[in-house]
Parts: C-alpha cells; sequence; structure tokens
C-alpha cells in the first residue's frame, strides 16, 4: 500500500475524533437530520467538523468544516475555514481570525462585515461539488464512481498529458530518453531510492512545518513540493513513453513504430490505470517514486549509476 494511503486515514481519524470532542462540548450539538452542527456558547472551544454544515449561534473559537457551510451568527474569535463548502457571515456577526474558503464562497451578509483588521480572506472557488462530495463520502477518494463527468475529465487530462510529454520530450529528448533508458535497466533500484526519497522529503515538510520557525519551514516545504512537482511530471512523462515503446515493440510492427505513438499508447495506458479504483493509489505512488529517482539518479556519477 503507498505511503500515503495510512497517512491519509491517520488524518481523518484524528479528524473524526476532534469532531467527537467538539460534539461532548454539551455548547455543542447536531440537528436531528445529522447534517448540520449548531454551536452555542462555547468560546474556548474548536469545532472540526466532516460531511456537516456548521452554524454558529453565540461564541466559537475557531471552526473548520470539510463538505458543508459554515453560518455565522454570534461571535468567532479565531479561524474560518471550510472546504467544499461555503463561509454565510451574517449582519452582526463577528470573525475575528482569517477566512479561508477551498471550493466555495466568502458570503458576508453586511457590506461592512465585522472583521479583525488586517485578517486576511483566501478563496479558492474550484471544483465546489467534487470538493463537497468528498468532505460528505470520503472514501469515494478510493473508488470513484464512473460517469459521464468522470469520462470526460479523464479524456481531458490523457490529451493535456499527451501534449505535456510531446513538448517534454521534443525540448529535452536526451534526458527523456536517458530516464526511460534508466526503468528498462535498473527499474527497481530507481523506484527504491524514489521511494526512500520521497517518504524523507515528506517527512521533512511535515517535521519543517512543526518545530522550525515559519520562515524556514516555507522555504523547507516550497523546495520539497517544488521537488515532488517536477517529479511527479518527469516521472510520468518517462514512464507513459518507456510503456507505449514496449507496446510497440512487442504488439506492433517495425514498420509503424514513432515517438509520438508511443507516447499516445503510454498516455493511454497510464491514464486507464490512474482511473481505476485503488489501483491508482499504487500507480501515483510509482510515479513519484520513479520520477524522484529519476532525478536522484540523474544527480549521481555515472559509476554510481551503474552499481
Amino acid at each position: 500500500m503507498p505511503a500515503s494511503t495510512p497517512r491519509l486515514f491517520v488524518g481523518l481519524c484524528i479528524l473524526q475524533l476532534l469532531c467527537l470532542a467538539a460534539f461532548a462540548h454539551p455548547e455543542i450539538s447536531t440537528t436531528e437530520d445529522q447534517t448540520t452542527v449548531i454551536v452555542n456558547d462555547a468560546p474556548e472551544q474548536d469545532v472540526y467538523v466532516i460531511g456537516k454544515s456548521v452554524i454558529v449561534k453565540k461564541q466559537a473559537k475557531g471552526v473548520l468544516a470539510v463538505g458543508g457551510d459554515v453560518t455565522v451568527e454570534g461571535r468567532i474569535s479565531g479561524d474560518v475555514a471550510t472546504i467544499g463548502g461555503n463561509i454565510i457571515q451574517k449582519d452582526g456577526a463577528y470573525i475575528g481570525g482569517d477566512v479561508i474558503v477551498f471550493g466555495g464562497a466568502y458570503r458576508p451578509e453586511s457590506q461592512d462585515p465585522l472583521r479583525e483588521p488586517n485578517k486576511e480572506t483566501v478563496m479558492f472557488g474550484v471544483f465546489e461539488e467534487e470538493l463537497r462530495n468528498f468532505g460528505q463520502n470520503p472514501s469515494q477518494i478510493f473508488s470513484p464512481s464512473l460517469s459521464l463527468g468522470f469520462l470526460t475529465q479523464r479524456l481531458l487530462l490523457a490529451l493535456l498529458w499527451f501534449v505535456i510529454s510531446i513538448v517534454l520530450t521534443t525540448i529535452a529528448p536526451g534526458a527523456v530518453s536517458r530516464a526511460v533508458a534508466r526503468i528498462h535497466l535498473r527499474s527497481l533500484k530507481v523506484c527504491a531510492l524514489g521511494g526512500a526519497a520521497l517518504v524523507l522529503v515528506s517527512s521533512l515538510i511535515v517535521g519543517g512545518v512543526v518545530l522550525l520557525p515559519n520562515y524556514i519551514s516555507a522555504t523547507l516545504a516550497f523546495m520539497g513540493i517544488m521537488l515532488l512537482v517536477v517529479g511527479y511530471m518527469f516521472g510520468r512523462v518517462s514512464l507513459q513513453l518507456s510503456f507505449g515503446k514496449y507496446i510497440q515493440k512487442h504488439f506492433l510492427p517495425e514498420g509503424s513504430r514513432s515517438e509520438t505513438l508511443a507516447v499516445l499508447l503510454g498516455v493511454m495506458v497510464w491514464t486507464f490505470l490512474l482511473s481505476l479504483p485503488y489501483v491508482w493509489l499504487i500507480g501515483l505512488f510509482v510515479i513519484f517514486a520513479v520520477g524522484i529517482g529519476l532525478i536522484v539518479t540523474g544527480w549521481a556519477p555515472a559509476k554510481w549509476q551503474n552499481v
């Protein structure tokens, strides 16, 4: 199982425990239909909710809702955040911290809402329905439902990766060819080194955020994320071309082989694998591991690469 899977389960379990702890507060309750959490007077309580909306009647310290709206009728001294929902600030309500919205909108009813000066409002109004559905049913990330929208998204992603692969193989043909050769000759070594580096980089990012000063942790996180992004892109392009060439070599006559056809075949194979329930998690880990492994071995001396 990929390393990211247990971390996701642990994170969801911790968040669920926090939700249970929040609901144990006498001033916090849920409606009869179990869709909304009502917060009355809990000025020292942070409220974390998955798959439900939150209404703050009087006071709360902070609120995070995943897959639901946050309606502020009273006072929140800290931050308010939602993923896949909206933050609605009623007339006369107060928010003392930042407002963060992913997949929704911040909707104050007053033209001059009561906010603490110099606090941020961050909004990313994309994938609203997808994020809300994920928040209400987190297990769907492992087994996406087959629908027309899902198929359309897969086709668009395949087209995007075909273009990216063609561009990368055109501007850096030598680097891609050497990467494909290393995959064919030393795939286990590349994947093992990349997997170890992936775990190390992820640990450094998390550890830096927890233990180091903000400016150092931000720099470390930026460098780690850039490595992951570059590794994913380079790994996926290299794997797509490698698989495409393998298919051409074993199933197509020599006269019909080409670099473009190899890229197209590889894109189709990997798009299909990354669309399969549960299998896509393994495929995602392999892409990250191979991509980072190719970067690590590409920097190493030639003698070390041949060990």
